[in-house]
């Protein structure tokens, strides 16, 4: 540890990336990761079945970013993937994003142009400019029918909250088509690793500069840590500050129970994915994994995710309380020399994964400027 010049605290996206970054560029690198495994939440492995499954739920990769595309691309095979959600309304499974067969199964209509469509949207949204909340930016989006019948109670379900609790960013997520097409993403770029994520991420972290450490809390060992010259958190931002500003609000986040169950069938669903909108059961989707890749075996695997308040946090619980927790943490960050807060959990912010590794790629690139620019100040 004395030798690295580089800490990294998490072996996911974030960390990953700048660890190859900084070892490309000279630097030795020590990643601690308190998991087993490395990868992050994008963690895949085959499973009994023979079929590759993720343990923390299904990750598609999409983006519009070429320098993340071009980046990705030098540590896997990539083979096209566009991905499609269904979602079980009332008996009825309908695409999502919405589109004109979501709305003409669900409402009986036999609508077949946009302009029709469009005619149905207007006549649906609420005129709502600046949504304040989940709840009117659904309400802008698809009227208060869809919202109750789709987006309400999975909402609930998801976050345990109510779309008017939670800020607009939310459900300003929704995807929504005037016209047939169902794929999830429009994104230029889409399509899933050929051999899985965990192998894109050995691959980045084949290199003599780095050093990982598997079932390491830092913060067991972090009087231990010296002689750096950059470390980069990519926990979640209170647990780095003991949570001195959650003694009486603490910082929410989401966690995921992930039921796996194996099917003596040879395909469970018609889709990959399907959301489950209603009341009448308590998760929010299954996922089948053969479906990706068109994976084969005489018995499939599926997975149902329950939200959670217990377990591992994922997922950062948009609220303007929570916000404003957040704040008093980044001010406290903001004074530290040398340390950097990267990713989801550090920046208490949702980060799709083409984000997070352009985020980690940016922020790479600007210290590597800094550094180059005091080096030549000083030979001046």
């Amino acid at each position: 540890m004395k030798n690295a010049e580089i800490i990294i605290i998490g072996a996911g996206i974030s960390g990953s990336v700048l660890a190859e970054r900084y070892a490309n560029s000279g630097k030795k690198v020590l990643i601690i990761e308190k998991r087993n495994h490395i990868a992050g939440n994008c963690y895949d492995y085959i499973d009994e079945n023979g079929i590759m499954v993720s343990k923390y739920g299904a990750h598609l990769f999409h983006t519009n970013f070429p320098e993340v595309w071009e980046y990705v691309n030098r540590f896997s095979e990539w083979y096209p993937w566009e991905h499609k959600v269904l979602a079980n309304v009332e008996g009825e499974l309908v695409p999502i994003p919405v589109n004109i067969t979501t709305v003409n199964k669900l409402f009986g209509l036999s609508m077949t142009r946009e302009k029709e469509m469009e005619e149905w949207l207007k006549d649906n949204r609420k005129e709502i400019e600046e949504p304040a909340n989940g709840e009117e930016a659904a309400l802008a989006k698809v009227g208060p029918v869809l919202y109750e019948k789709m987006f309400k109670h999975y909402t609930k379900k998801q976050w345990d909250k109510y779309p008017h609790e939670l800020d607009a960013s939310v459900l300003n997520r929704i995807p929504v088509r005037t016209n047939y097409d169902d794929r999830y993403f429009t994104d230029t770029y889409q399509a899933l690793p050929k051999k899985g994520y965990t192998e894109i991420f050995r691959n980045m972290l084949d290199h003599p500069n780095i050093e990982v450490m598997l079932n390491v809390d830092y913060f067991d060992i972090k009087e231990q840590i010296e002689g750096y010259k950059k470390l980069f958190y990519t926990g979640p931002i209170d647990r780095f500050f003991d949570f001195k500003h959650s003694l009486k609000d603490k910082l929410e986040y989401r966690s995921i129970n992930f039921v796996s169950e194996t099917i003596n069938q040879v395909i469970y669903q018609e889709n990959s994915v399907i959301n489950y909108a209603g009341t009448e059961v308590d998760f929010t989707r299954i996922i089948e994994y053969k479906h990706f890749g068109n994976q084969q075996s005489e018995k499939t695997t599926i997975v149902r995710e329950y939200s959670t308040d217990e377990g591992e946090p994922y997922y950062p619980v948009p609220t303007q309380k929570n916000q404003l927790i957040y704040e008093r943490y980044k001010e406290e960050a903001d004074k530290l020399l040398d340390v950097y807060f990267v990713g989801r959990l550090a920046n208490y912010k949702y980060f799709n994964m083409d984000q997070a590794i352009k985020n980690a790629l940016d922020l790479f690139g600007s210290l590597n400027q800094e550094c180059m620019a005091l080096t030549n100040s000083k030979a001046l």
